[in-house]
């Protein structure tokens, strides 16, 4: 397997970040991490093996940035405006330079991409396709958080608003709808089995607001056995990447 590491300019956060990408061709998809935030997560845990087939094959190209989770959402020592403020330079930091990247490697500047994620790393995955759906035509979401307002001390701001889905999608209308409607997909997964508190009544919650507003997607629960662990989202990617790109 084709195994290559970047270190790209991230003026805004003020440091280079990681980025490793695994395969040679294939429809590229950015990993967002979980909460450890590393951009060799889903290598260690076990799941480019777990995905090799498809990668190998040429059917997909994975592109997994580092975040700054820890700065933006779990380090609540810190101010909450000062912290989402940094949540949206990590923003910049992936339309401006990551994605032009990936599209260089790819050699097409306006090839769309997929996304995914697993625990935080599947809000930051149903985020960008929802709030910049011509770039992320797909996202798939594992165990993801979707109520933000948990994480930012009753902080309040268009930022806030801005990056939290329970509170932003009811308020499409119009255009902005028509895009999302128009051009991404999201796959929603998640368990209903040990810690999973919380991610699952998201996830439902979630789901129901893209029906409501004619979203395109697809909410996938597993069974009370399929726990927030490595070895399910394993099984959860396969299953869904093998439906979109081919067993």
């Amino acid at each position: 397997m084709r195994r290559d590491h970047y270190l790209l300019d991230g003026q805004a956060l003020g440091r280079r970040l990681h980025v490793w990408a695994y395969g040679h061709y294939g429809q590229p998809i950015v990993v967002f991490p979980s909460a450890a935030g590393f951009a060799h997560e889903w290598e260690a845990q076990g799941m480019v093996a777990a995905l090799a087939p498809w990668i190998d094959g040429g059917r997909i190209k994975l592109y997994c940035p580092e975040s700054n989770v820890a700065e933006a959402w779990t380090r609540r020592d810190t101010d909450p405006a000062w912290r989402i403020h940094r949540h949206t330079d990590y923003e910049r930091f992936v339309l401006e330079t990551l994605v032009p990247a990936v599209r260089a490697d790819c050699r097409s500047e306006d090839l769309p991409l997929a996304t995914a994620g697993c625990s935080f790393g599947g809000y930051y995955a149903a985020n960008f396709a929802l709030k910049y759906p011509e770039t992320f035509r797909w996202a798939l979401c594992m165990s993801g958080r979707y109520e933000m307002s948990h994480w930012t001390g009753g902080h309040a701001s268009p930022d806030v608003y801005f990056n939290n889905p329970l509170a932003y999608v009811p308020g499409l209308a119009g255009e902005a709808l028509a895009r999302v409607r128009a051009h991404t997909f999201l796959t929603l997964v998640c368990g209903r089995g040990p810690w999973e508190e919380g991610c699952i009544e998201e996830t439902e919650a979630l789901a129901g607001l893209l029906e409501a507003k004619g979203i395109p997607h697809l909410c996938d629960l597993w069974g009370h056995d399929s726990a927030h662990q490595w070895e399910w989202w394993m099984r959860q990617a396969r299953h869904h990447l093998g439906r979109r790109f081919g067993n």
